[in-house]
């Protein structure tokens, strides 16, 4: 306990002020002092909402540059699992055949909206910084 809490709560013992003071008291006193590291690391993540894609570059043809700012909703993700799983199963077996000629081994039938949930909580850490002379990429969610 810091030693202003403790100042308070000994006023409040003595007499000298109100339980509704001390608790005013003590809510100013958390609001002023800056946040642990402990308690900073206990609260949970907020969920991401977007993946974004960000490109910025110099234009070959003299121009000037051009950018690109793409920002996909996660529930595009979520609602892409929902819509596989009315797929008739033939109609998916056709699909993974198709991927996997293209060069895409993915079996459709395999993906659960729980697969979806945990990718987009790992996406939470993904941040891609690509420099390049002539270009910066940056992939991350927010």
């Amino acid at each position: 306990m810091n030693e202003q809490r403790r100042q308070v709560l000994e006023m409040l013992v003595e007499g000298k002020i109100t339980a509704g003071e001390a608790e005013r008291l003590i809510d100013a006193l958390e609001r002023e002092q800056p946040e642990s590291p402990r308690a900073a690391a206990s609260r949970p993540k907020p969920r991401p909402k977007y993946l974004r894609v960000m490109v910025n570059s110099v234009d070959d043809s003299g121009d000037g540059s051009s950018r690109v700012n793409v920002q996909i909703p996660l529930q595009l993700l979520r609602a892409g699992v929902r819509l596989a799983s009315l797929i008739p199963p033939q109609a998916l077996t056709k699909v993974n055949a198709e991927l996997n000629k293209s060069g895409v081994p993915i079996d459709l039938t395999e993906i659960k909206p729980q697969h979806i949930e945990d990718l987009i909580e790992q996406l939470a850490d993904v941040n891609i910084d690509v420099d390049d002379p002539e270009a910066t990429v940056r992939v991350f969610c927010e």
